[in-house]
């Protein structure tokens, strides 16, 4: 158990030290702190714009980092030797892959959890229709301007790695300024608390996703590992209206059941129509989706297990 949070904690760290992984995380950023400044082409739909806009934006950009975090801490391994260096030590192939899985779930969350808190300043900022907040504005962007500063100084004097240092510094920035927006700022015409559990199921299906991404990275590289990831993502936004239907065969109704279960529903977990239209959203769905999740994790792992415990990684050579 002890080696399985080692390489858990050592995959969550490589996972922020990728130069990729804060340029999302900034991009993602950047784009949702602009989002407000689109409320005035619209008319009294200026949140649902921004929770709308800010909410794909999180689910996007989470599943592109955690495909390449993946494919970067697992198939890189596997190309320079670093997998038959831990499996020469005693260490069992099942806690090298749940290991991974845990660790990039970890960073996804760590990812998904900053754009949230992005997104609820986002909200403050276009809480007015006729008034953009033009202090709240341009103090989120020197707080990402100011996590990039902080992780340049501590590259410059100390040595570190600066995606790293930079992540933790907008991790800590960005939180802390949501929290003085809601204690200061004029509350919104939505429901907060609902907002919270919708970006709480975004999460839940990032970290779907990077289950899936950590599966196929034990076989697959990057590029292959992210086209199959995005038909999968794309084919889960679908699923309902491709497999949840009756026909006249029974056969077919049996194939069609069999792939609406397989394929993960990633609807179940987008409910920023519910937060623009101020629908409440029960505990006992976020449950239930939380209960769906851990069910993925589960097949998910026991897939990824399965699959790399016959894999041959000394003779893995991909390029």
């Amino acid at each position: 158990m002890f080696n399985l949070w080692r390489i858990a904690f050592n995959a969550f760290r490589e996972s922020l030290r990728e130069p990729v992984y804060f340029l999302m995380l900034l991009a993602a950023l950047l784009l949702i702190a602009h989002y407000p400044s689109a409320s005035i082409f619209v008319f009294s739909e200026q949140l649902k714009l921004v929770v709308d806009s800010s909410m794909a934006t999180t689910l996007l950009f989470g599943l592109i980092v955690s495909v390449l975090c993946s494919s970067y801490t697992v198939s890189r391994e596997m190309r320079n030797g670093t997998v038959l260096l831990l499996m020469s030590k005693p260490i069992e192939r099942w806690s090298f892959v749940l290991g991974k899985i845990l660790g990039i779930g970890m960073a996804a969350t760590l990812f998904v959890a900053v754009c949230n808190f992005a997104t609820f300043i986002s909200v403050y900022i276009a809480t007015d229709q006729f008034r953009f907040e033009l202090a709240l504005y341009f103090t989120m962007l020197a707080l990402i301007v100011g996590g990039c500063i902080i992780g340049m100084f501590a590259n410059y004097l100390k040595g570190s790695s600066f995606p790293e240092i930079a992540t933790w510094a907008v991790t800590v920035l960005i939180p802390l300024f949501a929290v003085y927006c809601y204690l200061t700022g004029e509350h919104p015409a939505l429901g907060l608390r609902d907002l919270t559990k919708a970006l709480v199921l975004v999460n839940f299906a990032v970290i779907t996703m990077s289950t899936f991404a950590v599966v196929f990275a034990t076989r697959l590289d990057v590029v292959p590992n992210l086209c199959v990831c995005t038909g999968i993502f794309f084919a889960g936004l679908i699923s309902s209206f491709l497999f949840q239907r009756t026909t006249d065969s029974e056969i077919l109704n049996g194939i069609c059941a069999v792939f609406y279960a397989v394929f993960p529903n990633w609807q179940f977990f987008w409910l920023a129509d519910a937060v623009a239209v101020r629908r409440h959203i029960p505990n006992e769905y976020v449950l239930n989706a939380a209960v769906y999740l851990v069910i993925y994790i589960i097949l998910g792992s026991t897939w990824a297990v399965a699959a790399f415990q016959n894999k041959e990684i000394a003779g893995d050579s991909r390029n």
